[in-house]
């Protein structure tokens, strides 16, 4: 199997199952962290229910989801436009290397291509995830000057 026999679509309602799952994996694989089951499901619920917030692409293999990932906006004053955030990217293990993330890609850029708003992608990355970071590279995005930094407020959503 490769991925020329992976669809891409927007995601709906039918896959916040298979998005949340994806998502609660994901931080336990790259950070050792176990999202909390109700958050996560509100959470991607929400987003899907808001699509000011952003969108979910998912691949199938026919009908078997196999992997997803999310693009939320940041508004850019300097560029007059809006930066895609490629977030919360996931493949299903069995189906890792076979082009699928470069597929999901593609299908975001086509999208993009449809709104003149859009003026870029970005995409955080863990700093030990070498092998995301060449994907990344190969479809040609590149590393910025900038650090992310975060304070979350956890008395808000728990």
């Amino acid at each position: 199997m490769d991925a020329t026999e992976i669809t891409i679509e927007l995601a709906g309602k039918t896959d916040a199952a298979f998005i949340r799952d994806c998502n609660r994996a994901m931080a336990m694989e790259t950070e050792s962290k176990e999202l909390p089951l109700d958050i996560v499901t509100r959470g991607v619920e929400r987003l899907i229910q808001n699509p000011a917030y952003g969108f979910y692409v998912i691949a199938r293999d026919g009908e078997k989801p196999v992997g997803t990932l999310m693009v939320t906006t940041e508004w850019s004053d300097w560029r007059d436009g809006l930066f895609w955030w490629i977030q919360s990217v996931y493949i299903t293990p069995e189906y890792r290397r076979r082009g699928i993330y470069r597929k999901m890609y593609e299908f975001v850029k086509q999208r993009a291509a449809l709104d003149p708003d859009i003026c870029g992608f970005r995409l955080y990355v863990e700093r030990e995830n070498k092998g995301a970071q060449k994907t990344y590279a190969a479809l040609g995005m590149h590393e910025t000057d900038y650090y992310v930094y975060e304070e979350e407020l956890k008395d808000k959503k728990a």
